[in-house]
Formats: structure tokens, sequence, C-alpha cells
């Protein structure tokens, strides 16, 4: 299994940077998890469009989902127009990228599939568990396993115990740190920070830390420390390029 980081910026995509996107590829089989700004061009320097197996949205923020649409674009447009791709996403999180375009352009480019926590999805070679997660609007927790390695993502999520076992013994925990410590109170139920991430996979024994949706601009180190004060394992900032190949 591969983790290719596409684009870590929360919010908006920095000066050469995108936002959340992540390819995760096993056995032949490619799946996108978050294409928000940007991560198309990044993405079809690794692959063709028409080459994405599926796609996973963990909630309906712009900055997890806007590159759906040229992506959609980019497979029904073109010349040999390949099959339907399918998109799983929470219910209604698709709703606002999909009426982009006018009525029946994408027709028969994409299915829709609603992800519900409480049982397993079978998705090519992976399995796929799902976690309802506390944020502005509904978001996914997403464990993906295949070939003996996890790797789960949080999406965009407020504290909660649930973390834990979305990240038990999960080789790769990618952990959304808007914040290095401390979320605005306004947003504290929906938000976390390195911090959080930090503890959370200590609890639950996590191997690899990658800290994501840092806000734009701004420096790594005070991310990385505040992570670090309850994680002792490997820990970076999910940075565009960045690869993670687990065998």
């Amino acid at each position: 299994m591969r983790l290719t980081v596409l684009g870590g910026c929360g919010a908006w995509p920095a000066a050469g940077q995108a936002c959340s996107g992540y390819l995760v590829e096993h056995e032949g089989f490619q799946v996108l998890i978050d294409p928000g700004y940007a991560t198309l061009p990044r993405l079809l320097e690794l692959t063709a469009a028409e080459w994405v197996d599926a796609v996973l949205v963990s909630h309906g923020h712009p900055d997890h989902c806007a590159d759906l649409n040229p992506l959609l674009r980019a497979r029904a447009l073109g010349d040999a127009p390949p099959a339907a791709l399918p998109v799983h996403a929470p219910p209604g999180a698709l709703d606002a990228v999909l009426a982009l375009d006018r009525p029946g352009m994408l027709a028969g480019s994409f299915t829709v599939g609603e992800l519900a926590p409480g049982r397993p999805y079978e998705l090519g070679p992976f399995r796929l568990d799902v976690w309802s997660l506390p944020h502005h609007v509904p978001n996914a927790g997403l464990r993906l396993s295949g070939g003996g390695r996890v790797i789960a993502y949080t999406g965009d999520t407020g504290p909660t115990l649930d973390l834990v076992e979305l990240a038990r013994d999960a080789d790769v925990l990618l952990a959304e740190a808007t914040y290095p410590e401390r979320v605005p109170e306004e947003d504290a139920p929906y938000l976390s920070t390195a911090l959080d991430a930090g503890r959370t996979a200590s609890k639950a024994g996590v191997a690899r830390l990658l800290l994501t949706h840092l806000w734009p601009d701004t420096p790594r180190e005070p991310a990385l420390a505040a992570a670090s004060a309850h994680y002792a394992g490997d820990l970076a900032v999910a940075e565009a390029g960045l690869v993670v190949d687990l065998g």
C-alpha cells in the first residue's frame, strides 16, 4: 500500500500548495481521498484521470471536494470517457460541487454512494470502515485496510473518543491539526489541534502520524512540537509530494 500526499492546506491553498488530497494505491487500485482545491494538477502528475478507481470525500467543504468537478470533467469530456467513477461521501456532501455544471453535462461519468458508519465497505482490494465525527457539517472518518496495512484519516473533526478506535494500531494516521495547541472557542467542538492529534496517536498505538489541514502559510515547527509532547513515534506534516510506502 502506498500513500501520496497531494496537498494538506486547510481552508485555501497557499502559494504553490494544495488543500487536502491523498492518493492511496494497493494492488493497482487507486483511491483518491478528498479532492480539495488545487489537487487535480498534482494528481495528474502521478496518474491519469481515467485511472482513478474510486473517490472518497470526508465532507462537503470545498477545501476537501472542489476538485472533484475538474476530475469528472477530465473523465467525461475526454476522447474516450471511462466507466462511471464511484464517489462515496456523507449524505448531501456532494450536492454543491455536483451542481457546478449544467444538468446532464457529467451524466454517466460518476455514481454516488453514501458513507454511513457501522458497517464495512468493500472498495477494490480495500476494506473501508467509517466513523461519524463532529464537524460543522457531516464528516466521515475513514479507515482503509489492505494487505495487512491500515491508513486512518480524520477528515476535519472536533475532539472525540471515537478517534482512538478509528486510528487503533494504524500504520499511518492522517490527522487534522488546524491549530498547534488551541482552537478558537467558536470552533472548538468542530476542529482539532496538533496536541489533540498527538494524544490520539499515542493512545491508539499509531506507527506514523501525519499532521494535515494546517492553516495556510503557518510554520510547521509549532505543530510538530505540540504533537510530540504526547506522541513519540514517527511524525511529520503532510505536505505535497510526501510518499509513504507501506509495502
